[in-house]
Order: C-alpha cells, then sequence, then structure tokens
C-alpha cells in the first residue's frame, strides 16, 4: 500500500473518531436534561474556590440589611413562599436555584403537572431558595434573580415570574442575573408585574439578607444540591422512575386518602 492510500485512510479513520466524539457529546449533552437522573447543582466545588473567594463581598452593601421576607411567607423562619391552597392533601418542598441547569429540568418537565395539581387545590408548592451556583461559579446571579422573585411574590406574582425566570434561563457559567435591568426586563413578561413597587425593591435589593439566610438554610439542611423536591417529606428527585404522570398519581392517591 503506498505512503498516499495509508494517509488517506488514517485521515478517515481520524474523521470517524472526531464524529463518533461529537455524538458523544451530544448525547451526552440530552442526558443532562432528562429529569430523575441524579443530574444536580452539586454543592462544594472546589476547583472554582478561587473565583469565589475573589467574590466575597462584593456588592455586599446590598446584602447587610434586616431580613425582610416577602409578602405571605411561611415556615420556619418564614422562608418558604407557597404556592396552591392552604388545605390541599399533598405538600411538595422544592429547593431550587434560578441559575441551575438541572432546577430548569425539573421544571420544564414537571411545570404542567405542578401547575394542574396546584390549581384545582390537591397540592400546594413551597418553594424555597438557594444560592449555590453563586458560590460554585462566582457572582450574585442566583441571588439577584431570588431576590426579584421575592420581589414578585410581594406583587402576588411569584408563580409567573417564577416561570419567566426559567423560562430565560442563563448559561449557568453566565452570570447575567446579576443585572438588575435583566430582571425588571423580564418582568414585563408578567402582566401587571412591572410596577414602581417592583423595580424599587429589585434595585435596593430589599429581599437579598432574606435570600442569604434561606441559602445559609439549605447549606445546614444536609441537602446534596438543587433541585431538592421532597413530596410529603419524600424525597421524589432522587427517585429514578419518579414522572409526572407518577407525581399526579400519588397526589391524588393522598387526596382521597
Amino acid at each position: 500500500m503506498s505512503e498516499k492510500n495509508r494517509e488517506g485512510k488514517r485521515t478517515a479513520r481520524e474523521r470517524l473518531a472526531e464524529e463518533r466524539a461529537k455524538q458523544k457529546t451530544a448525547e451526552k449533552r440530552r442526558r443532562v436534561l432528562i429529569v430523575g437522573a441524579s443530574v444536580v447543582c452539586v454543592l462544594g466545588l472546589a476547583a472554582v474556590v478561587g473565583v469565589v473567594a475573589a467574590n466575597t463581598g462584593k456588592d455586599k452593601d446590598k446584602s447587610s440589611g434586616p431580613v425582610v421576607a416577602p409578602s405571605g411567607a411561611q415556615g420556619q423562619d418564614s422562608l418558604a413562599i407557597p404556592v396552591g391552597k392552604e388545605g390541599a392533601g399533598s405538600t411538595l418542598v422544592v429547593w431550587e436555584d434560578f441559575r441551575c441547569p438541572a432546577c430548569k429540568a425539573f421544571e420544564t418537565a414537571y411545570r404542567p403537572t405542578v401547575h394542574e395539581l396546584t390549581g384545582s387545590g390537591k397540592l400546594k408548592v413551597e418553594y424555597h431558595l438557594a444560592t449555590i451556583i453563586d458560590g460554585n461559579m462566582g457572582g450574585t446571579g442566583s441571588r439577584n434573580a431570588a431576590n426579584a422573585a421575592a420581589c414578585a411574590q410581594d406583587a402576588g406574582k411569584f408563580p409567573g415570574y417564577h416561570d419567566v425566570l426559567y423560562e430565560n434561563q442563563p448559561d449557568e457559567t453566565s452570570d447575567d442575573y446579576a443585572d438588575n435591568a435583566k430582571l425588571l426586563d423580564l418582568a414585563k413578561k408578567v402582566d401587571g408585574l412591572d410596577t414602581p413597587a417592583f423595580r424599587t425593591c429589585v434595585e435596593k435589593g430589599t429581599h437579598n439578607s432574606w435570600v442569604e439566610k434561606s441559602a445559609a438554610a439549605f447549606r445546614n439542611g444536609g441537602f446534596s444540591g438543587t433541585p431538592t423536591v421532597l413530596l410529603d417529606g419524600k424525597n421524589i428527585y432522587q427517585d429514578r422512575t419518579m414522572t409526572p404522570a407518577k407525581l399526579k398519581q400519588q397526589v391524588e392517591a393522598a387526596n382521597k386518602g
């Protein structure tokens, strides 16, 4: 075989190997989005400790004020934002971070079912806001987005704004939500939310200290990462067999019982 033919075959093998690598990468990205797998935004990424240290104290002046819980917050230290009927037969506790891709994957898959169940009065959801991506990647986007969501709760618009934040979630490594102008612009997607009171709440970081208290409760709660999803005390996010249909079935069974 000539040197030219050998080179041609080597090049073809290299192209085939590159194509297989691309396919594996694409498949890996697809699996990351499948809810029910153990894909979480995990605490304590050592590789970014330097980044975290560099950002420590950043915007400290906006988070050192009094702890102001959003209107209607419930639970211990008023750290839960409730959605749904108070007397619902089941309670879903969700710990989440608006910068967390796995949280978005959960929301995308389960949102229609959760909306249906809260709307019918069968399910109450208690949202707890965490900021682990700020700690892992640096920045303040998790905190600022959580503060804006708390401001939306004050206006009675939390569910709509909550969904908008996930629908427009930036890449995990991008700190777009640190920009209050971005958060205010997204508020225009929720009818009646873009008001002077909401703008002032976002710009002043009214609930920043409350968000940080919630984040501390998450860190001290022994959770492995976000999202952490508990249905009547049971961690259903770790259940690989869980589906929206199974969630609905369990909630309806609890309401009958």
